[in-house]
């Protein structure tokens, strides 16, 4: 599912989650992929939690899943550390109250609605399209810009 929407991106791609390791390992191949898609001119851009933050030790804490999901986010910065350099890919850290993760590939997105208490996978997924300005899908995008703002460039 992810990867099919990723794959066909020309123009951008934006990533904004806690950790979403699911993707590094349903998609051995996802560094690859952004570093190809980058190559042929498209922007990334990825933001993942900042795992000494208040917001995701709090998440943790909803969810039941202690520092599990701050030992997630350390694992999802480790899998796109090894993309820090790469020409059209930006990776931040993010210490925000995220209330949905964002996939965005040109103009289609996935929208991981956070439920409280409840895991990311165990929440609803929607499929956004644009269709005209000013709808859903640019609502999420303008979300995906404010955070973006927040983060913190990863170093090397």
């Amino acid at each position: 599912m992810f990867i099919n929407l990723l794959t066909p991106a020309i123009d951008r791609i934006d990533i904004l989650v806690y950790a979403a390791v699911f993707l590094h390992e349903a998609y051995p191949r996802l560094n690859d992929l952004l570093t190809e898609r980058a190559e042929s001119g498209c922007v990334i851009r990825i933001a993942v939690g900042d795992a000494e933050s208040a917001n995701v030790q709090q998440r943790g804490r909803e969810e039941k899943f202690g520092h599990g999901i701050e030992s997630r986010c350390r694992l999802a910065l480790m899998h796109y550390r090894a993309l820090h350099g790469t020409p059209g890919i930006e990776l931040r850290t993010h210490a925000t109250t995220l209330y949905n993760s964002i996939f965005r590939a040109d103009d289609e997105m996935y929208v991981n609605a956070h439920v409280w208490g409840v895991n990311a996978y165990g929440a609803p997924v929607w499929h956004l399209r644009r269709t005209l300005d000013g709808g859903l899908f640019d609502t999420y995008t303008d979300s995906f810009d404010a955070v973006w703002q927040t983060g913190r460039p990863v170093e090397g």
